[in-house]
């Protein structure tokens, strides 16, 4: 079925506040990965489908091999996906950062996103959804880490827990939940709220099994209710 109304502000907010004295993502500084959002956002190209070791791994042959987007640019997709082989699916990464290299390059006159700091947020995101592969999670994922913008990015974790919690029904894609997270949860904490519900995802509330035993949560929970997902 698919949920009517926005879980309540209250409960959301009590359950982001078990979180965070569970997993105390929001004491924790995260400064940008860089100061060209370039970088971060072919850094979130290269999560796609794989995990953080993968992607960091894929991340730091890319540059040790080429030493600048430049170079990384004028090299032929079969080189670079062979630089990202680590982060999987290296054939079609290797065809997205060519493509937003060439994108960059032809909006800025360089490779580099440093001049879309002083952007609108909605003119930034407009122009990321024009690349080709970039989609509305890469997309907050900049908006969030990279430029300090307001943006709740829902990967698999954050989509499953917010599924199992009741806040957001099966048959929501990943871009209703973020808005649906965007209205119910305080700006001030999309950054914490992401990261401690992707933690939550990954130890408690993992695909395979719940451990709601170890979970703060049961009594705020549809899933630890019913054993169903709304």
């Amino acid at each position: 079925m698919r949920l009517s109304d926005p879980p309540l502000r209250t409960i959301v907010d009590s359950c982001l506040d078990d979180l965070e004295r569970l997993w105390k993502n929001g004491i924790v500084q995260h400064p940008p990965y860089s100061d060209d959002p370039l970088d971060g956002l072919i850094l979130t190209i290269l999560s796609q489908n794989t995990n953080d070791r993968n992607r960091d791994r894929a991340f730091s042959e890319l540059k040790a091999r080429f030493t600048s987007w430049e170079r990384v640019a004028s090299a032929s997709q079969d080189t670079v996906a062979e630089a990202i082989r680590t982060g999987g699916i290296a054939n079609i990464k290797a065809q997205r950062i060519l493509s937003v290299l060439d994108r960059v390059r032809s909006r800025f006159g360089e490779y580099s996103l440093r001049k879309m700091k002083h952007w609108e947020t909605p003119q930034i995101a407009g122009f990321l959804k024009g690349m080709g592969g970039i989609g509305p999670k890469t997309i907050a994922c900049v908006l969030l880490f990279d430029l300090g913008r307001p943006a709740f990015p829902v990967d698999t974790h954050v989509a499953r827990v917010s599924r199992r919690l009741g806040w957001a029904s099966g048959d929501m894609t990943p871009e209703e939940i973020q808005s649906v997270m965007e209205k119910v949860v305080d700006e001030e904490r999309y950054l914490e709220a992401h990261l401690n519900m992707i933690t939550h995802g990954r130890n408690i509330c993992t695909s395979r099994k719940v451990f709601c035993d170890e979970c703060p949560l049961p009594d705020r929970c549809y899933f630890a209710r019913t054993g169903e997902i709304p």
